[in-house]
């Protein structure tokens, strides 16, 4: 038997709330099958206010830019989201037979599905540099956890090891990208006050400044490379 394929806001944030305030109590009782229809709109729903959290962000940007950019996410987020949660259920699935499980990947999918529930709310803790990743990493880890506890049997002990030891990886790895990111849109912002007036240069002076940008632009980049 399948869910039916219909879409229920009530059902949606009920679900959402469960499993922010009682990850136990909701994997211990979550539908381990009955279809992928109601677990896609969840992670649909979920990745659209994730989108919308991250236009009204961009309001604090730039006014045309950043805006663009961050109504583009309403409709792009829930897509990415989607496919992620396909992907990411593969991943899941494997670990997680590799753990001794015996479930299929229509349950690896459930549980990734209502990891999406924090979306919103770590796409809110984005910005704050370094530690909304490190909250967004550990909250995912800890639900992952609870599903390999309630969901697939697996003993605790064990659970805590793998999504540990997965978590700290995940997290020196996108702090560095993170890391590399700002300092580079730093030193766009350091060109552009750079290129002022570049107009009124004379062709050396103008292709002295943009070598000195390429420069810098290379270094930055060896330097986060070597940080990896």
């Amino acid at each position: 038997m399948s869910d039916a394929a219909r879409f229920d806001i009530g059902q949606v944030v009920e679900q959402a709330k469960s499993v922010i305030t009682n990850p136990v109590g909701y994997f211990q009782t979550m539908p381990k099958s009955g279809g992928y229809a109601n677990p896609v709109i969840f992670v649909a729903v979920m990745g659209a206010i994730m989108g919308l959290v991250s236009a009204v962000i961009s309001l604090f940007g730039s006014p045309v830019g950043m805006l663009a950019a961050g109504l583009g996410a309403i409709i792009i987020m829930p897509i990415f989201a989607v496919i992620g949660a396909f992907i990411g259920a593969a991943i899941l699935f494997v670990i997680w037979k590799l753990m001794g499980s015996e479930e299929n990947y229509e349950t690896a999918f459930r549980c990734q599905a209502s990891i999406a529930a924090i979306y919103p709310i770590t796409a809110l803790l984005a910005i704050v540099p370094y530690l909304g990743t490190i909250i967004a990493i550990a909250w995912g880890a800890f639900l992952l956890i609870e599903a390999s506890v309630s969901v697939h049997g697996r003993p605790r002990r064990t659970a805590q090891i793998v999504f540990g030891i997965l978590a700290v990886l995940m997290i020196f790895s996108n702090i560095a990208s993170e890391r590399a990111a700002r300092q580079m849109e730093a030193r766009w912002a350091e060109a552009g006050k750079e290129f002022e007036g570049i107009e009124d240069m004379s062709p050396e002076e103008a292709g002295r400044k943009m070598g000195e940008f390429l420069k810098g632009l290379e270094e930055a980049q060896k330097g986060s490379q070597s940080q990896n």
